[in-house]
């Protein structure tokens, strides 16, 4: 792993991730970019970047798609599960549907090598202007666990070993949802639309089904949540430091799952 900080440029121009498992294009991507004052991080597979990420919060990454280890793609969704950075796709493939693909799972922007280094550079000034600053994290600890959204996994507590926590699809889908809008009122349509789909938005037996089994995992009294609050009749909150809910009337008995 590569990590370039700031005494490869005065940071100016922002800093940058630059991930492709060829040493020759990203020591040329490097190059152009310190000389245009950017700070540069380097990857060479996709479990590199996902960790250079969240160590260096990049104002713009810019992404191969052909990585070993995990693809480019699957790249794309790790970042997207905690950040809103701006992400460039630079890749040898140039088919529809592999731009579609990277588009839809989150990219900003897509080029197509072979390229000319003065239109990357002003793609990449164009999605630097797009930003909005914001505080993101990529993992969220409590008392009793710890949310990793790029890796979308939760863990137990570090004096527990970091036992990997198991949740379904559906519960980890929940999960997401609540702890990227932490403290924030989650409608219950919003919840149904975001997991399910958006031919969803009455079924809100679904989400207490569902509730119920991630406190069952995830809270120390599920009678009591702390972390999973229902707002009835409205919706849900994630309160990463709140205190235990009055008594049993916050958490929510029975009913029919829905799809999972």
């Amino acid at each position: 792993m590569t990590a370039v900080g700031p005494a490869a440029g005065d940071g100016a121009g922002g800093r940058v991730l630059v991930v492709d498992d060829e040493a020759a294009l990203r020591r040329a991507l490097a190059t152009n970019l310190r000389a245009r004052d950017y700070v540069v991080d380097l990857a060479a597979t996709g479990e590199e970047a996902l960790q250079l990420a969240a160590r260096h919060r990049p104002d713009v990454v810019v992404l191969d798609l052909g990585l070993p280890g995990i693809s480019g793609v699957e790249v794309i969704g790790g970042l997207r599960g905690w950040t809103h950075v701006p992400i460039i796709v630079l890749s040898a493939r140039g088919a529809e549907h592999d731009k579609v693909a990277a588009l839809d799972a989150g990219a900003d922007d897509y080029v197509t090598k072979p390229f000319g280094m003065d239109e990357l550079l002003a793609r990449l000034r164009a999605a630097l202007r797009r930003t909005v600053p914001a505080a993101e994290a990529a993992t969220v600890t409590t008392d009793d666990f710890v949310v990793d959204l790029a890796a979308k996994r939760v863990t137990g507590p570090i004096d527990a070993a970091g036992q990997e926590v198991r949740l379904t699809p559906t519960e980890w889908g929940l999960v997401e949802v609540l702890v990227r809008n932490a403290g924030k009122l989650v409608g219950q349509r919003q919840l149904l639309q975001e997991v399910w789909g958006p031919q969803y938005g009455d079924e809100t037996n679904y989400l207490r089904v569902h509730m119920a089994h991630i406190r069952r995992k995830l809270e120390p009294d599920p009678a009591r949540p702390r972390y999973f609050v229902t707002e009835p009749g409205m919706g849900y909150r994630f309160e990463p430091g709140r205190e235990p809910g009055p008594g049993p009337g916050r958490a929510e008995g029975p009913a029919e799952a829905g799809p999972s």
